[in-house]
């Protein structure tokens, strides 16, 4: 049987690979997925909260279910913006892009 501390070390491990991808990596898609690693992992903290102390509510997954919404959207945006910044310098690397300067 699994318990909270088996969901709670699979979403620390989660976000930790995550935001050791937003701070060493260079590529802003990486970083993309990484921010998107660690959406994913608070989504497994929400949902193994919920099942542990309120199994019969529906609160954590409505709060994964808004979370998700949020992370398209912020995908959907972020990916647009890495677009155009590639069309213009043709590169993302993060350490290139100076976007006060074009």
């Amino acid at each position: 049987m699994l318990t909270l501390q088996h969901f709670l070390g699979l979403s620390a491990l989660l976000f930790s690979i995550g935001l050791y991808g937003v701070l060493a990596r260079r590529n802003a898609v990486v970083i993309l997925m990484s921010i998107e690693l660690m959406l994913n992992a608070v989504n497994i903290n929400l949902v193994a909260f919920a099942m542990y102390l309120a199994p019969t509510q529906f609160v954590g997954q409505i709060f994964a279910i808004f979370v998700i919404c949020i992370a398209a959207a912020e995908v959907g945006l972020a990916l647009a913006i890495v677009l155009r910044i590639y069309r213009g310098r043709s590169s993302i690397s993060v350490d290139d892009i100076d976007l006060m300067k074009w």
